[in-house]
This record gives C-alpha cells, sequence and structure tokens, in this order.
C-alpha cells in the first residue's frame, strides 16, 4: 500500500490539506495538518483496496513514486 503516490497539497477553498491517490481513482482525502492528510489517506487506500477486493474490481499496479507534496 506504502508504494502508491499521494499528493498533498494545500486547498484555499476547503481551508485543509487535500491528499490525493491518483492511481486509486476516486481516493482523497484530506486533513487540518498534512500528517493528518497522510494518515486519513492511508485510511482511504485500505478501504478502497479492500472494497476493490471485496467486489473483485481490478487493482493498479502502484507506480513507486511515493509522497508528493505540492503548493
Amino acid at each position: 500500500m506504502d508504494r502508491y503516490e499521494i499528493r498533498i497539497s494545500w486547498s484555499a477553498e476547503d481551508g485543509a490539506f487535500v491528499a490525493d491517490v491518483p492511481e486509486l481513482p476516486g481516493c482523497s482525502a484530506h486533513g487540518g495538518t498534512q500528517e493528518d492528510a497522510l494518515a486519513n489517506a492511508k485510511a482511504a487506500m485500505r478501504l478502497w483496496l479492500e472494497t476493490a477486493e471485496e467486489f473483485g474490481d481490478p487493482v493498479p499496479e502502484p507506480s513507486g513514486r511515493g509522497l508528493t507534496r505540492t503548493g
């Protein structure tokens, strides 16, 4: 799970840091700090992967790019 890229950026519109997992469509989370956003993204990733497995949906191979922090 830690091999999936996670992009963290500040969203003025949301007033929070947003963590996006581009390799897992629709998988994102937010938090008041970058650390909270990262922890919430990891929880969302676990749920995304568990749900895909439960329904037999394909799971993309991770690119291995890791964590990216922007703006």
